[in-house]
């Protein structure tokens, strides 16, 4: 044996004074993987008012704020339970590894009541609580009015957007027209919010179509600000979904069965909608443009459609039949 101990395996040298073996490899990797974790997590162009919102676009209506809340609650949850599971498996990786001089087993524990009856009693509360707050916003959002200021019928379709504005455009009640033939597939229940009198315009879109004003992909969708507006969305053929992506919000856009919802747009200018179901090749074609504008211009965008000969309505799509067509009868 050397008078030193160098020719001792490294392990006995340290346990017998030697040099111990240097551990500034392994802690110089940690700080490599902390300066490259803090690089990702500055470095995503995200500004300081845009990383509050997690990725989600600026809100634009009164009922788009509550869903962000439940957006950042949610990530707000699953990030303390990341940081919690993280810091104890650290834990349990510096403070509990072997050391290099004992090669026994560690103790083993095996069926410990209280910590199995812990890691499944608290994963049934973090579910619950989440449920909670989804079921109670959902509720919320999917409330409709038995008279909104407006209604929206948008028709869904292969491969792009057809929109029935319900109005009574011309001011006189006897040119009612929503008895029409092309309106049967919208349930009764949701009909007794028409207005009075609406005749109505209709909006026809093609995939070729474009915005004149942003040259967006689709058909424009107008929208009064400041004012309720009702969607009830059908479908012709296939299931779509109808979703505005600064609304926060979509819905499925299904034949035979008919959805609504209601927003109140707070933001003029004009902002881009999508499908958000596959529904077929040309399911990527499937674009449109919202835009929102003082309830004036509003209604002379109405006008326009009346003096283009747009009067009227499309086909809405698959008429529910059976108990099917006026069924959840105690919605308003």
């Amino acid at each position: 044996m050397s008078p030193n101990g160098s020719d001792l395996p490294l392990s006995r040298r340290a346990a017998e004074g030697g040099t111990p073996t240097s551990r500034r490899p392994m802690r110089r990797k940690l700080q490599q993987a902390l300066a490259a974790g803090l690089v990702l997590a500055t470095a995503t162009g995200c500004t300081s008012k845009d990383f509050p919102r997690l990725g989600m676009p600026t809100p634009v209506t009164d009922e788009a704020p509550r869903i962000l809340s439940l957006w950042q609650g949610s990530w707000a949850a699953a990030l303390a339970v990341g940081v919690l599971v993280w810091g104890l498996i650290l834990w349990s990786v510096f403070f509990h590894r072997r050391a290099r001089t004992k090669v026994e087993v560690p103790p083993q524990t095996r069926y410990n009541m209280p910590i199995e009856a812990l890691y499944t009693v608290v994963p049934i509360i973090i579910i619950a609580v989440l449920f909670y707050f989804t079921a109670r916003d959902e509720t919320k959002l999917l409330e409709t009015s038995k008279k909104p200021d407006h209604v929206v019928n948008v028709v869904g379709y292969q491969w792009s957007w057809g929109f029935n504005y319900v109005e009574n455009v011309d001011g006189d009640t006897s040119t009612d027209r929503t008895g029409s033939k092309d309106l049967q597939a919208i349930p009764d229940r949701m009909a007794k919010g028409f207005p009075k009198g609406a005749e109505g315009v209709h909006e026809v879109g093609t995939p070729g179509e474009r915005n004149p004003q942003n040259n967006n992909p689709g058909p424009t969708l107008w929208l009064p600000k400041g004012e309720k507006v009702q969607f009830i969305l059908t479908s012709r053929d296939v299931i779509h979904s109808f979703w505005v992506v600064p609304f926060l919000m979509k819905q499925d856009v299904i034949p035979g069965h008919v959805n609504r919802f209601e927003v109140t747009p707070n933001k003029e200018g004009t902002f881009k909608g999508k499908c958000a179901e596959l529904c077929g090749a040309d399911h990527s074609r499937m674009l449109f443009n919202v835009k929102v504008v003082s309830p004036e211009r509003y209604q002379k965008h109405l006008e326009d459609l009346a003096k283009k000969g747009q009067t009227g309505y499309i086909p809405a799509g698959t008429a529910s039949t059976g108990g099917a067509k006026n069924a959840e009868t105690n919605n308003p």
